[in-house]
Formats: C-alpha cells, structure tokens, sequence
C-alpha cells in the first residue's frame, strides 16, 4: 500500500498558531555600512578597532521579529558582536588609460576588514548607575586638598625700557601726498563725425 503525503510538522506549527514564527533580526551600522545581521551570523566588515575574541556593541537601527523596535533608546546595547578574526580583502587593480596619448597608470588596493560573528539579539542591558560612594569622596577630597595649596604672591610686572622710532616708522606717520591723475590717450579724430 502507497504511503500518502503527510505535511511537515512546521506546518502544523503555523496552522495552529495562524503565523509563521519569525527569527529576531536586527539592522547594524559598522564602519559606514548598514547590515541586516541574526543571531549566529557571520560578517566581513571594515577594519575594527578591536582585537580578535573581543566584544563589541555596534549601533542598532532597529530591530524585528515579532515586534519591531525603531527606537533609538531602546536599541541601545541590543546587538553584540565578537571580532574572529582581521584579514585583508583580495588585491583590486585599478588600470587607467587615454586613448593616442600614451598615458597609461596602474593603482590597487587591498582593503582591510574583520570577519565578526554576531553573538545575540534581544533588549538592550540597562545600564549601570554609577557608585554614589566615589562621586562623594572626589569632592570632598578636593575640598581638603584646596586649602592646602597657598597662591603664590603676584609680582609686579617689570617696566620695559623706551624704545627710539625706527626711520621707518617715522615716515609712516608722515602723511603721503596725493596720487597724480592718470595720463589718457587723446582721441584720434576718424573724420566720421561720430
């Protein structure tokens, strides 16, 4: 006897429920570039500043799944990162030529970029408040520190000796006689009565 075709059980899943379960996605911006990125996911992007098994918190643009975040105070630490590795893009040749001048000139480039996996996707960690404790001993501290330091006394600032006039700054006050009117040509008569 023939089997008959069941549906997979995912699509039982959906009936079910009425939708279809969405992945947690969230849209980064690193180095310039905007990524769509899920947990696990693995990048090649512009050169980070961070060294390889490093952690990061790029910026988030928002974030999707079953609700989609836009916020920017929400998002903020939503999405880590890890650097794997740094690497160096393949050589691009740049070859540039004008055609019956005989210029012709050859650049390239290898870019430099870090492959970064993406740890998780979810809310943003609240963050810390800091320690109340430090931020009171720091002026006070500062308070006792003060009256321990005297100002030095002010000394009075020492005349400079008198100074003759250069020639030149005695002609300068002097003031210049006027310009003479600038000499024009006379008019040639062309006999056209114009």
């Amino acid at each position: 006897m023939p089997e008959t075709w069941a549906p997979p059980a995912a699509a039982d899943e959906r009936r079910a429920s009425g939708t279809i379960p969405r992945l947690m996605y969230a849209v980064i911006k690193v180095g310039g570039k905007q990524y769509k990125v899920e947990q696990g996911q693995t990048l090649l992007v512009d050169r980070q500043p961070h060294e390889p098994g490093r952690s990061f918190t790029p910026p988030v643009l928002m974030t999707g799944g079953d609700e989609v975040v836009t916020d920017g105070t929400k998002l903020d630490g939503a999405v880590t990162a890890q650097v794997v590795e740094h690497l160096r893009g393949e050589k691009i040749k740049v070859f540039t030529f004008k055609p019956k001048r005989g210029f012709k000139k050859t650049r390239g480039h290898r870019s430099e970029l870090s492959r970064i996996q993406i740890d998780a996707i979810g809310p943003s960690k609240p963050r810390r408040a800091p320690a109340k404790k430090a931020a009171d001993e720091k002026p006070a501290e500062k308070a006792a520190a003060a009256p321990a330091k005297k100002p030095a006394a002010k000394k009075p600032a020492a005349k400079k000796p008198a100074t003759r006039k250069a020639p030149a700054a005695a002609a300068a006050d002097k003031p210049k006689p006027a310009r003479k009117p600038r000499a024009t040509k006379p008019k040639e008569d062309t006999g056209d009565g114009a």
